[in-house]
């Protein structure tokens, strides 16, 4: 295929330069001039000679047009049906099945990607073009895109592997570059070459972990749900993952028919360590209050347990772990499910380097990749979980007593230094642990434990079975025999949330990833509120003034104007720093979707407890508290598909309490520093840790 446009400006080119050679040689008189360096060279050009182009990567005519299309078909055949590999090799059971329609989406996708960057290129010898110019121009469109860069070359004819990425359960190929699994074909083929594509990570996870940046794929809301129903003919249990600051919506709807109606469910309420404490049972108002969503979701006689934990900073995991193993003990496989962005990846490394997980397992596989973008999980990752058989229990039991005793002065420098960060990070801090190390003893040496031989099993608690060779970059077939697995399922994408309209920096400055400080603001009727450019909350009527307690990131700005004005600072101020997110100004929001106004009437219930969170799906919610019994009247501007509603009971209800002095003529408070809480550790070794992060703020 020609490139239309390069034609012409070299044919162009070509004619105006014979028009200047004409004229040349019509001028009978020679003329000296002085030899100038900066002097473009030229060279003579006979009118008649015929043009000469250099074609280059020129395929010739295809005789059947859909015979590429039928050999990728036939590729991708060959490569689901292909066995897989050893033994002693680690085994997936759904690579069969593949990651959320990859297939299907290869199929179309590589042929359009391989009639967009097969198009001739072309220069002319004698006048080659500026290869500045070229690079300017690519870098200005590039620009305008708005895309992250596409590192690499794709290539269509090479055949896509029987390999997964370790970071996110795509298949790894070189075919297409919007498609999950895609590598660049000069590291692919190298990878391929050497043996080491088992271990190898695609380029969205790479970019994810070391550039902060998320590339756009092809992938629908019902691709993602087809991989998670791979569980209802399986004998398993769920583990359900609910974001609390997104309640209730990042409760998978409809989840028996995604995962069946026989399968026991332990609901996780992760990220818990971001919420403040408003009150002194606020941990148990907020596991009633995430049952009572269960059972309106239509689940409830399925659930068996609840759980309040911190993925990040491991609050509640040995908890967790502890009960998996008394109830669940070793019956079947165990699947992480929830929506997008609710922690999964997250937990699942958690509890890769815990006593949940095999001991060599955690030095062998890789982490799943985690970030704050939804949807990082492409397919089904999975490590084997331990046999908590009585000596592990027993073993375990000791290894927390004693934990449960330590102080400060007690702690490794490593794990000290890792507990005070945590603890400027969130107001719950967990301690996760490892009872049994892998074996790292010499080969030659005989190594042996009395208790061990007496129950029958080795230092990691395994049955004694006969010694054999194997690598330390692999489990053994022995290690994964009759072994039960944990899985972490990708996020099923929610219909409506506001993350999936904005850009990859906007998000990382509204997903909260430190403890929230709740802002307190008094208004009056006819004033107006601005969490960001991202909603509006117009106070239209009240008996008196009403506290607006504003639970978000800290990133995201917070605007008092009046209603009369609110309009015109949106208008102006929308895009640039006053509002923070969006950012980019007009041209950012002339893509930001238009603001849609929903009303709410609400009734107060006193100045110590709100009334409703008027919610921003992802990005947080805002806490109204109002006289008893006052009729307040509240309009919300927002884009119709951020899922702006309104949550009653509130989820923090005294969250008014955690408000300081008011600032002089202002509508705002001052907010309280809030203490926070280390699990896992004596009481005496949690006050020193929390007196040295006071003594570091000052």
């Amino acid at each position: 295929m020609l490139k239309v446009t390069q034609v012409l400006q070299v044919c162009v080119r070509r004619q105006l330069w014979r028009s200047f050679c004409s004229a040349a040689a019509g001028d009978a008189r020679p003329r000296r001039r002085a030899p100038n360096r900066n002097q473009v060279q030229s060279c003579t050009v006979d009118p008649n000679l015929e043009e000469t182009f250099v074609f280059l990567d020129c395929s010739g005519p295809e005789e059947n047009p859909h015979q590429e299309e039928e050999q990728l078909l036939h590729q991708l055949r060959v490569s689901s049906a292909a066995p897989g590999p050893a033994p002693d090799a680690q085994v997936s059971p759904q690579k069969h099945l593949r990651s959320v329609g990859q297939l299907q989406v290869l199929k179309g996708v590589a042929l359009q990607e391989a009639e967009l960057s097969s198009f001739i290129q072309f220069q002319d010898v004698d006048f080659p073009l500026d290869e500045n110019l070229v690079k300017s121009k690519k870098k200005k469109r590039k620009k305008e895109k708005g895309e992250h860069k596409i590192f690499g070359t794709p290539d269509v004819d090479t055949p896509v592997s029987d390999t997964c990425c370790s970071g996110c359960g795509a298949i790894l190929h070189c075919t297409a570059t919007d498609v999950p699994g895609y590598l660049p074909s000069e590291k692919y083929k190298v990878l391929q070459q050497d043996g080491k594509l088992g271990g190898a990570t695609c380029q969205r996870c790479h970019l994810i972990n070391h550039h902060h940046k998320a590339l756009n794929l092809q992938l629908s809301h019902d691709q993602y749900r087809d991989v998670v129903q791979q569980i209802r003919t399986k004998k398993a249990l769920v583990l359900l993952i609910v974001d609390l600051l997104d309640l209730p919506d990042s409760i998978v709807p409809d989840l028996p028919g995604l995962v069946g109606t026989n399968k026991h469910i332990v609901v996780l309420g992760n990220k818990i360590d971001l919420l403040p404490k408003d009150s002194p049972n606020y941990l148990q108002r907020i596991k009633r209050q995430l049952s009572r969503y269960c059972q309106d979701a239509g689940f409830g006689s399925q659930v068996t347990d609840v759980h309040l934990i911190s993925a990040k900073t491991g609050y509640g995991i040995e908890a967790l772990i502890s009960s998996l193993q008394r109830s669940w003990k070793y019956k079947g496989d165990v699947y992480l499910v929830g929506s997008a962005n609710a922690g999964k990846s997250t937990l699942f490394n958690s509890l890769l380097e815990s006593d949940y997980c095999k001991s060599r397992a955690a030095d062998v596989l890789r982490k799943a990749t985690i970030s704050p973008w939804p949807g990082t999980t492409l397919n089904l990752l999975k490590f084997p979980i331990i046999n908590p058989t009585p000596y592990r229990m027993f073993r375990r039991q000791e290894r927390l007593k004693e934990a449960e005793q330590e102080t400060e002065a007690e702690l490794q420098p490593d794990e000290l230094k890792r507990l005070q960060h945590l603890s400027r990070q969130g107001y719950l801090v967990g301690r996760v642990g490892r009872t049994f190390q892998p074996n790292r003893t010499k080969t030659n040496e005989v190594q042996f434990d009395p208790d061990n031989l007496a129950f029958g099993e080795n230092e990691d608690g395994d049955s004694s079975t006969p010694a054999v060779s194997r690598s330390h970059d692999e489990l053994s077939f022995n290690e994964v025999k009759d072994a039960h697995w944990l899985f972490d399922t990708p996020g099923v994408m929610k219909e409506r949330d506001i993350l999936h309209l904005l850009q990859d920096h906007e998000v990382r400055l509204v997903v909260p990833s430190q403890a929230i400080v709740p802002r307190t603001f008094v208004l009056k009727p006819d004033m107006s509120l601005f969490v960001g450019a991202l909603a509006r909350i117009d106070f239209l009527q009240g008996g008196k003034s009403c506290w607006f307690s504003v639970v978000v990131s800290n990133h995201v700005p917070v605007h008092i104007t009046s209603l009369d004005k609110a309009s015109s600072i949106y208008e102006k101020h929308a895009g640039h720093k006053l509002l923070g997110v969006p950012i980019g100004g007009s041209e950012r929001m002339e893509q930001f979707p238009a603001m849609v106004p929903q009303d709410f009437t609400l009734e107060g219930r006193g100045y110590q407890e709100a009334a409703a969170d008027i919610t921003l799906s992802s990005a947080g919610w805002v806490a109204l508290t109002a006289v008893e019994g006052d009729q307040v009247q509240v309009r919300v501007h927002g884009p119709a598909a951020a899922g702006i509603s309104l949550r009653t009971p509130p989820l923090l209800p005294h969250v008014v309490s955690l408000k300081g002095e008011r600032f002089r003529k202002s509508a705002a408070f001052k907010p309280l520093s809030i203490a926070g809480t280390l699990d896992g550790l004596s009481a005496a070794g949690s006050q020193m840790l929390q007196v040295r992060k006071k003594k570091k703020k000052k």
